[in-house]
């Protein structure tokens, strides 16, 4: 399983089994705090969950803060039964702002968590292109390039086949320059699958010519976004550029 995968089921683990802990902590209170509060606390924790875990993670808290709310905080006590109406509807509000401010929580997660990634993929082709402007040899950027699509994609190896002779040998599924991943001509499912294991070429392109490919050895099962996709192609167009500039100042 990925850590992605753990991430998930920890978080899912805890939306289960926090809220009766919480719950059941709160019970030698209940003569001084009132119903509203202990929902505010369980509400906090379903928060807490949706920080670090799914959708899934969060209804799965947001119910159970709602049953052992019920369990240990109604009357009759330890009982799933509730005689009081205003229990009842603190129980039901429980559970909405539940879900919904673990929604929020989510979501403020996700586009934090975009933002970043955005600012390191444009770090990774600003380097990458100062290395181009200051004319380091296309070898070196081909290997920081290899370096950085490791990392970028999460790769179990990533290196650079100089020239032509790859044509000759097996075919292997192709990065396309728009963010595809095409097998045989189809069109493999990237961000739910993963790349496919056998690996994955990425040619090299410059000034017209193709100057060798990369090849990536994927991490198995592991989804690649979209995005990532595309600045692999950004990050090897500029190996691409290094080549075409090399063979230019050859040529004169």
């Amino acid at each position: 399983m990925t850590r992605t995968g753990w991430r998930t089921w920890l978080a899912f683990a805890a939306g289960i089994t926090a809220p009766p802990a919480v719950a059941a902590a709160l019970v030698p209170l209940r003569a001084t705090i009132d119903n509203a509060n202990v929902a505010l606390v369980l509400a906090a924790v379903v928060v807490a969950v949706a920080m670090t875990g799914s959708r899934g993670a969060v209804l799965a808290a947001a119910a159970s803060a709602t049953v052992w709310f019920d369990f240990f905080h109604t009357r009759p006590y330890e009982s799933f039964t509730v005689n009081d109406h205003d229990d009842d509807v603190t129980a039901l509000v429980l559970l909405a702002v539940g879900v919904l401010v673990g929604e929020l929580a989510i979501r403020s997660r996700r586009h934090r968590s975009a933002a970043t990634t955005s600012s390191g993929d444009i770090a990774r082709i600003h380097a990458v292109a100062e290395l181009v402007a200051a004319g380091e040899p296309s070898e070196l950027v081909a290997a920081e390039v290899a370096d950085e699509l490791l990392r970028l994609l999460e790769l179990h190896d990533c290196r650079f086949e100089a020239g032509l002779g790859w044509l000759e040998g097996p075919t292997l599924a192709q990065l396309e320059r728009n963010g595809d991943v095409v097998h045989g001509g189809v069109r493999w499912r990237v961000g739910s699958l993963g790349l496919p294991s056998r690996g994955v070429g990425l040619e090299v392109q410059g000034g017209g010519q193709t100057y060798g490919r990369y090849l990536l050895t994927p991490t198995p099962g592991l989804p690649v976004s979209f995005e990532r996709r595309i600045v692999a192609v950004a990050l090897a167009d500029q190996v691409g550029a290094a080549f075409a500039a090399d063979a230019r100042t050859a040529a004169m």
